[in-house]
């Protein structure tokens, strides 16, 4: 059951990340003209790189490593609170790498 709503949580935030780029290429081709497929598989290539580096929250976890540390608290731990089910390689594996090889498939 644990697979199934890992791919089902890997499906929305690919759904996602394609209509965010669609919507940001969208304006793109709006205010400056062109193709908007080979500027669309630009867009996921970039958005699945961004989201293979941020996907599991470790770059905010890094950011606030001081402050935690100035008032005294322990440093974050990774539980499985929260309702995520994949972790930040379950992130890479089935939502940045089809972002990026749609993204490819698209430029070429």
């Amino acid at each position: 059951m644990t697979v199934v709503k890992g791919l089902g949580e890997a499906l929305v935030l690919f759904v996602i990340a394609v209509a965010v780029a669609a919507v940001g290429v969208g304006i793109w081709v709006a205010v400056s003209g062109g193709d908007f497929l080979h500027r669309l598989g630009i867009a996921l290539v970039v958005v699945g790189l961004l989201l293979a580096v941020t996907g599991d929250l470790t770059l905010s976890r890094i950011g606030m490593l001081g402050a935690r540390s100035t008032f005294g608290l322990a440093p974050e731990r990774e539980d499985a609170g929260g309702g995520r089910v994949l972790t930040g390689i379950g992130i890479s594996l089935f939502v940045s790498v089809p972002l990026v090889v749609v993204g490819i498939l698209l430029i070429v």
